[in-house]
């Protein structure tokens, strides 16, 4: 059984990644959608010659013969996976794409399964990130650090993922200075962007590199509150929005204009308008597009009034900011 027992809600979700030499993607995609299809299995699953990353859902038994076909692959045997649940079938439609990353840097060369840094469990995180000689930086995106980040750890102001080496190319002497290169670990939401850049910076001739196994995730749900280093809550890309310690439900919603975390005080702003705009978007919008916004959010209200789930995309691919 995937779900916790204790879970009643039927839908199984499954968010997943792992960085595996994949040769022959198109090879493997078609066996994938056919075995998905027949077990009502729906979502999106990335494959690229780097590895495998996405979110599916449906039944328990389902999801688990669909992760051990993938687990089936070379190099695929540890697929790092993360089960939530959901009332009702999140997703549309099963999705099969092939891709040139599993989550976009735009760096060639970089190889995470075969030159990452050191996985650092969520245990032991706390002694390596309070060493004053640790370097900690936050990979993820400027949006997703504004609502939590662990004390002290250095935020990028990134836009995506992709902005990430420019960033540290950029800052790199304030950051290393010219001496022995310091230690540096570095985190994400759910492990895939922090163990491709600690890939990046091995490439960029630092040796002392470290990532948070299995994420913020991980850690909040592993890690007693009382003894934790995070400040505020962790955006999740799913229904969700926020998450805190033990995974307890956050406080923010979402803008469906911008896919931005909108917290209560936030929702105070004259420029925030339910499935329309917030107080980030509203200037990025022009009238014709909130106007769009408006007509869809009431198809919404009145889909959920009648009992329908009114098509949209929900989820996200796991760790994949440009849909994340």
């Amino acid at each position: 059984m995937t779900m916790p027992i204790a879970d009643a809600r039927p839908i199984c979700v499954a968010a997943l990644y792992h960085f595996a030499p994949l040769t022959q993607c198109e090879q493997l995609s078609k066996p994938l959608k056919q075995l998905c299809d027949a077990q009502g299995i729906k979502g999106t699953l990335l494959l690229a010659g780097e590895g495998i990353n996405g979110t599916i859902a449906g039944s328990s038994t389902g999801i688990d013969r669909v992760l051990d076909h993938i687990r089936s692959w070379p190099g695929c045997a540890d697929l790092e996976v993360k089960f939530s649940s959901a009332g009702a079938m999140p997703f549309h439609r099963m999705k099969v794409r092939i891709k040139q990353e599993i989550v976009t840097m735009g760096q060639p060369g970089i190889d995470p399964a075969a030159n990452a840094g050191t996985y650092v469990d969520p245990q032991d995180w706390n002694a390596l990130i309070d060493d004053p000689d640790t370097i900690v930086i936050d990979t993820r995106n400027d949006y997703e650090v504004s609502i939590g980040s662990f004390a002290g750890s250095i935020n990028p102001m990134t836009g995506t993922f992709r902005d990430f080496p420019e960033w540290f190319a950029r800052e790199r002497e304030r950051l290393l200075g010219s001496g022995n290169p310091p230690r540096v670990a570095m985190f994400c939401t759910g492990g895939i962007r922090c163990e491709k850049a600690s890939a990046f910076l091995k490439k960029e001739g630092l040796d002392d590199v470290f990532h948070l196994k299995g994420g913020i995730l991980a850690y909040l749900e592993q890690m007693p509150e009382e003894e934790s280093r995070w400040q505020g809550e962790c955006f999740v890309f799913d229904q969700r929005v926020a998450v805190g310690h033990a995974l307890s439900a956050g406080t923010h919603d979402l803008c469906f204009a911008c896919r931005r975390p909108v917290s209560p005080s936030d929702k105070q702003s004259a420029f925030y308008e339910a499935g329309v705009s917030c107080a980030a978007c509203h200037d990025e919008r022009d009238d014709a597009q909130r106007a769009s916004y408006r007509e869809r959010h009431k198809q919404e209200m009145l889909a959920a009034q009648q009992g329908r789930t009114h098509v949209g995309a929900v989820f996200a691919p796991s760790g994949d900011d440009d849909g994340d």
